[in-house]
């Protein structure tokens, strides 16, 4: 009688996969959440590229990012809290809150970003700061042997 196989530690063997199974890699929406790196990411990008001096509809920030991202969902809410955040750091680094501004157009909020030679560098470090945030997280998270964060 043959010798039945016994389950020891790392010989997992995979055979090739079925004809027409599908790949798993399916991702279910994400929900942008104020305060979260790689939402803030996503915003921070966008304000980058945005026209300088001009007020721009929060609204319509919005839309560009849901269209750009059709994997994510993002409101008003988390958008407008990136860009207070911005401006509060603004604020902090330059003493005057004329870089990110927002104020109450006749169609909702908006912002504008000045056009002055000094806002793409620091947006640009600003948004470093956030990958830097995202990068954390993704390491912490690979370190992780369970689900439970026990390990």
């Amino acid at each position: 009688m043959p010798e039945s196989p016994v389950a020891s530690p790392g010989l997992l063997r995979l055979r090739p996969a079925p004809a027409g199974l599908p790949d798993p890699a399916i991702q279910p929406p994400t929900v942008a959440e104020a305060g979260d790196p790689f939402a803030g990411l996503r915003v921070v990008e966008l304000l980058a590229r945005i026209e300088r001096g001009r007020p721009v509809r929060v609204d319509d920030l919005v839309d560009a990012l849901n269209a750009t991202y059709l994997d994510w969902i993002f409101s008003r809410r988390v958008v407008l809290d990136v860009c207070l955040q911005l401006q509060a750091n603004w604020m902090t680094d330059y003493r005057n809150s004329s870089g990110i501004g927002l104020d109450d157009g006749a169609f909702g909020p908006t912002v504008s970003v000045e056009d002055s030679s000094r806002v793409d560098p620091w947006i640009v470090g600003q948004a470093r700061r956030l990958e830097a945030e995202c990068r954390e997280q993704l390491l912490r998270f690979s370190r992780l042997d369970r689900v439970t964060g026990d390990g």
